[in-house]
């Protein structure tokens, strides 16, 4: 029995490390989450990574800038991160069907692709993760819910091999007010 014990907790610690939340689980929800709609013009992101243990790793504000040409959805996001980095990513997402969507960025591996269904979006995708003066192919598995007042809410698993190595939080907010009480530009981070 005591030889038996090691496997039984692998498959267990396995087993609770699944989730059982399904995109259509939220099918029929409010507000009702459309990336086209929701990215277009300002928008603004508060952030933390934390390790897979629940420290606290790094925390970031995004400036997003959003274009709907009716076609392709362009996403211009310049992070500022605690530390003093500076980064962008510059998204081109498209839509594909109904609820269902494409994504490309130059540190995306291939194809990230989304759905929405109701008040939610589930966006998967590897990104080569610059990590020092290195990059790493990390998996991104996230899920964003869109709350009454048009605050979003992301909480993205981070994983490498199919092991998770820690988790990003991010709060969105439609920027109408500049926070730092300037016209645009990059703002410092906290």
């Amino acid at each position: 029995m005591s030889r038996r014990f090691p496997y039984f907790l692998v498959i267990l610690l396995t087993l609770g490390a699944c989730s059982n939340m399904q995109i259509d689980d939220f099918s029929g929800t409010s507000p009702e989450l459309k990336p086209e709609e929701y990215f277009a013009g300002r928008t603004k992101a508060w952030g933390i990574f934390e390790d897979r243990f629940g420290n606290l790793k790094r925390e970031f504000i995004v400036d997003i800038e959003g274009e709907w040409d009716g076609t392709t959805l362009t996403l211009t996001e310049d992070f500022d991160y605690s530390d003093g980095e500076q980064d962008q990513r510059i998204w081109r997402i498209t839509r594909t069907g109904d609820g269902l969507y494409e994504g490309r960025a130059d540190d995306v591996v291939g194809v990230a692709r989304g759905v929405a269904r109701g008040k939610a979006l589930n966006w998967s995708y590897d990104l080569m993760l610059k990590v020092g003066d290195n990059t790493v192919k990390v998996r991104f598995d996230d899920w964003m819910f869109l709350q009454p007042g048009g605050v979003m809410i992301n909480k993205a698993e981070v994983s490498k091999f199919g092991i998770t190595i820690g988790t990003v939080t991010l709060f969105f907010a439609k920027d109408t007010v500049d926070q730092t009480g300037s016209s645009g530009g990059r703002k410092t981070a906290a």
